[in-house]
């Protein structure tokens, strides 16, 4: 069996378990989406892993009576994971699988923080409501500043973060203001084999991590 044929073949698997009792109007929504998936996957664009997160996600948005787009474009550079609409108001779900690029071995959880972070500043400019979906195995090690309601970070925690976030991406660079303003709603936790999704405040989801024992914040380089 071809890649293409097993993208198939688990995506119709997992459809099947979506739509088991659900309503006719739901089973329409997620086979449009399915078949979207499918559609860009002949074109390189997604992978198994993402794409099955981003149904279940999709299914548990449309049964808040949300309209559901996956992989769609804001503007010219930035191409969302979930875009959901529900009467004049939206929210945009990145999905997060914790994929480190082989460039970025050495420092896997600096890259990660300013991945999120850029995520976080770039994505939830343009939503209503900005979540990061996430599967229950992975903590997402995002800035704890991004966290804070944008009226309670500091000046030296937004400069904090564009120092970390110019390191990797700065085509374009972020700005203060963007920073300032970034807002990160809720974490949803995504859950394939079981097919939930739970909903959680991003203080809440740290406040669990660090009780842990996990720690959130990482600097450029050249400033460890």
């Amino acid at each position: 069996m071809s890649g293409r044929q097993k993208f198939e073949a688990d995506i119709l698997n997992l459809l099947s378990k979506l739509t088991i009792n659900a309503p006719k109007s739901t089973i329409t929504k997620i086979t449009g989406l399915k078949d979207w998936l499918i559609k860009l996957q002949k074109e390189n664009v997604v992978k198994i892993n993402h794409s099955v997160m981003e149904l279940v996600c999709a299914k548990y948005l449309i049964q808040r009576d949300y309209d559901v787009q996956l992989e769609y474009s804001l503007n010219e550079l930035l191409t969302c994971d979930l875009f959901a609409t529900k009467g004049f108001g939206n929210l945009i779900v990145e999905i997060e699988t914790g994929f480190i690029p082989p460039e970025n071995a050495l420092a896997p959880m600096t890259y990660t923080s300013a991945r999120l972070a850029s995520k976080i500043i770039r994505y939830s400019s343009f939503a209503g409501k900005f979540a990061l979906g996430v599967p229950p195995h992975y903590i997402l090690p995002f800035p704890l500043t991004l966290a804070k309601s944008p009226r309670n970070r500091t000046d030296e925690e937004i400069a904090k973060v564009k120092r970390l976030v110019d390191v990797y991406y700065h085509k374009p660079p972020v700005t203060v203001d963007e920073i300032r303003n970034a807002r990160l709603h809720e974490i949803q936790i995504i859950d394939v084999d079981k097919l939930t999704v739970q909903e959680i405040d991003p203080e809440a989801y740290l406040k669990r991590a660090i009780q842990k024992g996990i720690t959130f914040e990482y600097m450029p380089p050249e400033e460890q």
